[in-house]
């Protein structure tokens, strides 16, 4: 019997206090009770692997430079990359081929990220490591797209 594809996951939809405002963002859904209890799900938070801590100042893509910027002023465009590089690491070393990321996040939006103004504005946009990732064909879901990625996951392994 093969094992189940392992699937990565933001590690605030699962429990784990890495946001910036140190809270959870507890996703409750079927299909990632189901994927937990398989011991399938990967979690990462690629800000805190980037070295940011928790909590820490709110940071938005600046739609003028590309950088990632807190309302502080402070480039964290370095720390943002090297989470993505770090996720995008655990995906090659563990097969993975999806993603379930928060959406929204400057380091996880699949469709929407804040303007950069913060401003509260969603823009269509990805966040960095959704970037690297579907660089490396990797496909990104959000929470609002869960039932996606299970059609996706079927269509590629209808074992899944």
């Amino acid at each position: 019997m093969s094992s189940l594809e392992k699937i990565l996951v933001s590690a605030c939809f699962i429990g784990q206090k890495v946001r910036y405002n140190g809270q959870v963002k507890p996703l409750i859904n079927e299909y990632l009770s189901l994927w937990s209890k398989q011991n399938r799900l990967m979690a990462i938070c690629p800000e805190v692997k980037g070295g940011l801590p928790v909590p820490r100042p709110p940071a938005e893509i600046s739609q003028q430079t590309g950088q990632v910027i807190t309302i502080t002023n402070v480039d964290v465009t370095e720390q943002f990359s090297s989470g993505a590089e770090q996720a995008l690491q655990l995906c090659l070393q563990h097969n993975i081929r999806f993603a379930l990321l928060k959406e929204s996040s400057p380091s996880c939006g699949s469709r929407t990220i804040y303007d950069g103004n913060f401003s509260q504005q969603k823009i269509s946009g990805q966040g960095i490591t959704t970037k690297l990732l579907q660089q490396n064909n990797i496909q990104v879901f959000s929470e609002d797209s869960i039932e996606e990625l299970v059609l996706a996951m079927k269509t590629s392994d209808p074992t899944s």
